[in-house]
């Protein structure tokens, strides 16, 4: 193999050098401008949102979105345990403390009926979270309605982190538009890209506008340079919303693409005992933005690890499941609600190559590394007998 085979790359289309350059002819080389303006207008007309900012990454969407729901210092916020550090750092950036649920097995998203129980056992000791922070996983929509049901009723604002579910849909509508509000992030590695980026929706057009005037360093309506409030430099440029508007006319071809990956792998790979993919629940279409399954090591006869380094041996870059947030060392000491369920899926689940620019050439790679990799372990094993 002559090139490496990455796990998620970005993939330009025809009109995003267009855009950028047009940026630079009318010399808006700034964190405002008119493509930020028609990125956010088209994107609200891409997810069905009300409202958007676009900022500088998704993580600084969910830390505004964090401080416009109220969180504050000492304050608990629940968030998917299954997940990116970048859903609860925010978090702690304000001082609050996350309280993790774990997963169900038919989404890998947040479980309803534990968010459900942690709800009430809060409730009766008067200790309701101040947000919820629902992640939408590897393109998958969690079980949004119940959930919505649920901190409705305890009045808990729901924050729906759809970083990787752009393109996604639960019910006929975009995940990131049924809670309070909605972030999405534009990361390299992301369905569409703006290099860095991301965009806070809502349908309150007093949040969208606070968001943006926080992003901009809080400046007050002044000719000088006042400030009452502390804010952040987290308005997106105008080149990189260019290249964003040009992403966003190819985000249906880039979630066909990432499907069909996804289609060859079960073909290859989904008979094959032990291995099982990320299910796609009936109440929706998943982007595929990763394609993950789960390898266990009896019926497959070698573990998700020894894969994982059998195909990096071969240039190609596979990474387990998003390590539990409980789990990690800067959470340690958060409390959690359940866990099993997500500690499986990472001690068994591989996200494997899924790149919407990925040839058939490069799949077939992927698919007879992992075959190799069976092969050897059961010729070993006849030997040993």
């Amino acid at each position: 193999m002559t090139k490496p085979i990455l796990l998620s790359t970005p993939h330009m289309g025809d009109r995003e050098h267009q855009f950028v350059t047009e940026a630079f002819e009318t010399n808006w080389i700034a964190p405002i401008g008119p493509h930020v303006n028609a990125f956010e207008q088209e994107f609200c007309q891409v997810v069905g949102a009300g409202y958007a900012a676009a900022v500088s990454s998704g993580t600084a969407a969910l830390h505004l979105a964090l401080k416009l729901v109220g969180v504050d210092v000492g304050d608990e916020v629940f968030c998917s345990t299954l997940t990116f550090s970048a859903s609860a750092n925010p978090i702690a950036y304000l001082g609050a403390k996350p309280v993790f649920i774990d997963s169900d097995r038919i989404s890998w998203n947040m479980d309803p009926h534990l968010l459900q129980a942690a709800l009430e056992q809060r409730a009766k000791v008067g200790k309701l979270p101040k947000a919820v922070v629902l992640v939408h996983l590897y393109g998958q929509s969690a079980d949004i309605d119940p959930i919505i049901k649920t901190c409705q009723q305890y009045e808990v604002p729901v924050i729906e982190d759809a970083a990787e579910a752009l393109g996604a849909t639960y019910k006929g509508k975009s995940p990131g538009t049924f809670g309070k509000i909605g972030i999405f992030s534009f990361n390299g590695n992301k369905i569409i890209t703006t290099s860095g980026g991301g965009m806070l929706v809502s349908e309150d057009a007093d949040i969208t506008a606070k968001a943006k005037f926080l992003a901009t360093q809080a400046r007050d309506p002044a000719p000088h340079y006042q400030h009452s409030e502390i804010g952040y430099n987290y308005r997106l440029s105008n080149v990189l919303a260019g290249i964003g508007r040009g992403q966003l006319m190819v985000l249906k071809d880039r979630v066909a693409a990432r499907r069909r990956n996804c289609e060859v792998y079960q073909q290859a790979l989904g008979n094959l005992p032990g291995i099982e993919f990320m299910p796609e629940p009936a109440w929706g279409t998943s982007t595929r933005w990763l394609t993950c399954l789960t390898i266990d090591p009896v019926a497959f006869g070698v573990d998700r690890e020894q894969v994982r380094l059998a195909l990096a041996g071969e240039q190609i870059e596979s990474r387990p499941v998003w390590k539990p947030l409980h789990l990690q060392p800067i959470f340690k000491d958060c409390e959690r609600v359940g866990g099993e369920v997500a500690e499986d899926l990472f001690d068994k689940g591989l996200c494997l190559p899924s790149g919407s620019n990925l040839s058939d050439e490069d799949l077939d790679c992927v698919i007879q590394g992992i075959l190799r990799c069976r092969r050897g372990a059961n010729e070993r094993v006849a030997v040993s007998l």
